[in-house]
């Protein structure tokens, strides 16, 4: 940061904005990466790239932050949400094509806890129907799906475009912060012109035309470079970071599932496609009631657990737009799910307070 400082350049899209892009870019075989303010930008810009245009139709899971589906919501699409799986909060994959009308025009995969949705079939319903794919992998940063030829490829690389987030809640981090990753080259030119406020400035800087203008609709989605050189110094370190996430997050599963299952417990599962990069680990109550009585017992020994998303198809502002079938298994997840505290700074000691006070909740 204070390189980027010094070097008297610290708007976007200078040296570290470069260094992080390229970085992606041949670590997890993205195609084009363009470095975001947030992740919400990043999925705004998809939609503008998508030309969604009013009475549109996306398909969604209801069990996600409200971005996913604001960035449609805000250029007129109507919202299709799609249930969670019953064995994880991600979407259902095999409830997709039923929601398909000759008016969708994309779906957007969320990989929940960074764990992957099954990109095959997806790729395969998109394919057969003509649909965009937006993954939206806010969560899954270093995280990758096996596929049926046992292949293994980085989340955000299969679909047309791809969110990430690098929001201080994420894996790597940088207080703020996103990507958008442009798979499908035909979108190539114009993000590049969305994320410079609509007009072809970067083109101007390589010196392909004389002049730059405003060509495009757009806005300033770009980052600083020094939300960019914080980003670089976590990209520098993402193996240790990683490491260390992995380790927490084995420990509260190897400690806690022999202990808590007879409870009615549910722990995180992970499907064969899917590797595990340690964002998240949580586990399942019984109900609310049971969640609500976890919750407030811990926060009673100041340790800092929460529950997660509310379904969205019945959140204050869209219950009444919403005329889609009932989806038990995300009223499930928004009732039961309690996320346990899970960062590299978290020290055994820590941890071993929050494993010992939940196994002295259940006696």
């Amino acid at each position: 940061m204070q390189e980027a400082a010094d070097s008297g350049k610290i708007s976007g899209n200078g040296m570290f904005t470069k260094k992080c892009q390229n970085w992606f870019e041949k670590s997890y075989g993205f195609g084009k990466c363009l470095l975001t303010t947030s992740c919400t930008d990043a999925l705004e810009m998809a939609a503008i790239l998508l030309d969604i245009q009013p009475g549109d139709e996306v398909i969604l899971p209801s069990y996600t932050f409200v971005s996913t589906a604001n960035a449609f919501a805000l250029r007129g699409a109507k919202l299709i949400f799609a249930d969670s799986r019953k064995d994880h909060p991600g979407m259902d994959e095999s409830s997709i094509e039923a929601l398909i009308s000759s008016k969708t025009k994309a779906i957007v995969p969320v990989h929940y806890a960074g764990v992957a949705c099954d990109m095959d079939l997806i790729m395969d319903i998109a394919n057969k129907y003509g649909l965009f794919v937006v993954e939206d992998a806010a969560q899954a940063i270093d995280s990758f799906y096996i596929g049926r030829d046992k292949k293994k490829r980085a989340l955000g690389s299969m679909g047309h475009l791809a969110a990430f987030s690098f929001h201080e809640t994420k894996n790597i981090i940088s207080g703020e912060g996103g990507m958008l990753v442009i798979n499908d080259m035909q979108f190539a030119h114009r993000a590049e012109i969305i994320w410079e406020k609509g007009t072809n400035r970067s083109s101007f800087f390589r010196g392909e035309v004389d002049k730059y203008g405003w060509v495009d609709i757009g806005s300033s989605f770009l980052p600083s470079e020094i939300i960019s050189a914080f980003l670089w110094s976590q990209l520098e370190n993402i193996q240790d970071i990683q490491v260390r996430r992995k380790s927490i997050w084995n420990k509260y599963y190897s400690t806690l599932i022999p202990i808590i299952g007879e409870y009615g417990i549910k722990m995180p599962f992970i499907p064969k496609h899917a590797t595990n990069n340690a964002h998240m680990f949580y586990l399942l109550a019984k109900d609310k009631n049971q969640r609500d009585e976890i919750i407030d017992f811990l926060k009673s020994l100041e340790i800092h657990v929460v529950f997660h998303y509310l379904s969205l198809h019945k959140s204050p502002y869209y219950a009444d737009k919403y005329d889609g079938n009932d989806l038990p298994n995300t009223d499930f997840y928004s009732q039961s799910l309690i996320r346990l505290p899970l960062y590299y700074e978290l020290d055994e000691e820590s941890q071993e307070r929050v494993i010992n006070s939940i196994i002295t909740f259940f006696g």
